[in-house]
């Protein structure tokens, strides 16, 4: 049909949501990569293809159109282009957005601000310049949740491809941002737009998606990889990045709008790095958090700008710091790493928690860690006031510090400091004698939350606990730890995670909705956990030696359910945040965040496939 357009997008603005595209989207697939298939006409076929390069900032689209027609046509492609943090929205005219247009090479996109540089290329067709216009985009669960919902992207013109009749046609469009100008032609030039070059980038990341699951098979003897297992070690390549600052490996907490947390790291850290056999990264990651280690505490949270001072409010974060290390050195038996690059650091760090540091953190008389409100994994306070206030001793907190003693007590024999090992074994007997006096709740067969100055001991029915039951080294016998874990089990958990709060607690909010308070109120209050399903699943095969059956229980009714349905429910291929306390459990927080992903896979594979660290038991015997 001659002169006849269709319009392939689809968008939401304040006039309403525009679907035409949807009319001719005949298939999706995301293996290996986002694909959208569309049968425009009779004669017309179109197949889109999005990838990103690792390590490199720039996103690939493989437009496969064939033309099957008598007739000539003609496809045009418009970008939106905009220049703003992920927690903005800009403003129609807010700033001017410089275009260059270099003949048969790029598009050169820069804001007025001066804060980024964008590069648009196609590996053949024109450029149209036009006098660019604003088009406006809203967003609907930003308007949900009170926030700025309404954004404007710019047009600085179009790309236009002609189709011959009968005939097929490749064309790579890329778009790389940068820093400025000479940082985004820099990328520029080691991608270019010769499509045999973008071709081989395209292979060059499937193969190396590929490898990621070899290392897997590798690492685990060539265990037969499941379809979820296929995603979930897929999805864990994504929160593994560089850290520019100091050119290391970090982790990425969460997409959109996380950095890279030092708990987050620290907790994902085993099911990322070691589980995937990913031990190099395991180590730049530790090294990481050594080098920003201060007053023998590890960062809380990296800021968004990298000239920035970490924040350092965390009392958990650091603890974690043990365990990783720990769980390093069953997989890798590197003996020599830790000593040479970690020991020193994590001997001054027992002895700031012991001493007192920051934030009030320090050791009391008891031997427990005692420590302010704001500090724990439950720390969500929207107008500077902790929702969950926890000042005093956290339950896991307490657990973290015994099993960081016993670590200690066991790196110190490992090398050759009898005193050290026997400071730290008589402080983990303290700190255990104390915990089992002032933490069991006998009416409820579980551990107090927080134990506070003058005997205040909160009640609360939280799942904290359970981490006091899955670590390598736990205080209570395993008759406690039974009772501890069924309490846990009939308060907390569903088909997705461990909420964060009784059902019966007055406080309980079973939706994550509303303004900014009002999720933060349901954030720690009722909100569900994935990532709480591995040392949930850990705590149970432990008091059930392992046994075949239970680790069949234990996939069929703990974990199946988050993969089978979890991994498809927000993010394609990944896990998210947190889900709703009340059914039917709704995904929200976060799309995809890293320790949710982590945590259930290093539990499948640990504990459910039994596939233990190869050095656990020599490990553990020192």
């Amino acid at each position: 049909m001659k002169n006849h357009s269709i319009d392939l997008t689809v968008n939401e603005d304040s006039r309403g949501v525009h679907i035409e595209g949807l009319r001719f989207l005949a298939g999706f697939s995301v293996d290996p990569f986002p694909t959208f298939t569309y049968s425009v006409t009779e004669d017309f076929y179109l197949k889109k293809t999005v990838f990103m390069l690792n390590e490199r900032n720039a996103s690939i689209v493989l437009y496969e159109a064939r033309n099957s027609s008598q007739n000539k046509a003609k496809m045009t492609v418009t970008p939106l282009v905009n220049s703003r943090n992920f927690h903005m929205t800009t403003e129609k005219d807010q700033f001017r957005l410089l275009v260059t247009h270099s003949p048969d090479r790029y598009v050169l996109v820069q804001p007025s601000t001066g804060q980024s540089a964008l590069v648009l290329s196609a590996t053949n067709g024109h450029y149209i310049a036009r006098q660019g216009e604003w088009r406006e985009a809203t967003y609907r669960v930003e308007a949900e949740r009170g926030e700025s919902s309404v954004d404007h992207c710019y047009t600085p013109g179009s790309f236009e491809f002609e189709l011959e009749p009968n005939k097929s046609r490749n064309i790579f469009f890329s778009a790389m941002a940068g820093k400025n100008e000479g940082e985004v032609k820099q990328i520029f030039s080691t991608i270019g737009r010769d499509p045999a070059n973008l071709s081989r980038l395209c292979n060059e990341e499937v193969k190396r998606r590929a490898a990621l699951l070899d290392k897997f098979r590798k690492t685990h003897e060539n265990m037969e990889i499941d379809w979820f297992l296929k995603w979930l070690i897929q999805a864990a390549d994504a929160f593994i990045v560089n850290r520019e600052s100091i050119k290391s490996k970090s982790v990425i907490a969460g997409y959109h709008w996380f950095n890279d947390w030092g708990r987050d790291s620290l907790i994902s850290l085993p099911g990322l790095t070691l589980v995937t056999g990913r031990f190099d990264d395991a180590r730049q990651i530790l090294l990481t958090f050594q080098q920003y280690c201060n007053n023998g505490l590890v960062p809380n949270v990296f800021p968004d700008n990298a000239e920035d001072t970490p924040a350092y409010n965390t009392v958990d974060g650091t603890l974690w710091y043990f365990n990783a290390v720990l769980q390093f050195l069953k997989y890798t038996n590197d003996w020599r790493f830790v000593q040479e690059k970690l020991w020193s650091t994590l001997k001054v760090i027992v002895d700031n928690h012991v001493h007192g540091t920051l934030f009030n953190i320090h050791t009391d008389h008891d031997g427990l860690i005692s420590h302010g409100p704001q500090l724990t994994w439950m720390d969500a306070a929207p107008d500077g006031r902790p929702v969950t206030p926890r000042d005093g001793k956290a339950v896991e907190i307490q657990a973290l510090w015994f099993n960081a003693l016993r670590t200690m007590r066991l790196l110190a024999s490992r090398f050759g400091e009898k005193d050290k090992a026997d400071e730290y074994g008589s402080m983990a007997k303290n700190v255990q004698r104390s915990f089992l006096e002032e933490f069991w709740n006998a009416e409820k067969n579980c551990f107090f939350d927080v134990v506070s100055e003058g005997a205040n001991k909160d009640a609360s029915l939280r799942p904290n606990q359970i981490l006091a039951l899955a670590l390598d080294f736990t205080m209570p016998d395993k008759t406690t730890s039974e009772k501890a874990f069924e309490t846990v089990r009939r308060e907390f958990l569903t088909p997705y995670g461990l909420r964060t709060l009784s059902t019966n607690d007055s406080r309980y909010v079973g939706r994550y909705r509303g303004n900014r308070w009002e999720r933060d109120n349901a954030y720690h209050n009722g909100s569900v956990w994935p990532w709480l399903l591995g040392p949930f699943v850990t705590a149970f095969l432990k008091t059930k030696n392992h046994e075949s059956k239970w680790r069949s229980h234990a996939f069929d009714n703990f974990l199946k359910p988050l993969f089978a349905e979890g991994l498809s429910r927000a993010c394609l291929g990944s896990i998210s945040e947190i889900f709703d306390g009340d059914s039917p459990h709704e995904p929200n927080g976060c799309v995809a965040q890293a320790w949710s992903v982590a945590e259930p896979l290093r539990a499948y594979v640990e504990d459910v496939l039994f596939q233990r660290p190869p050095y656990e038991k020599q490990i553990l015997a020192v």
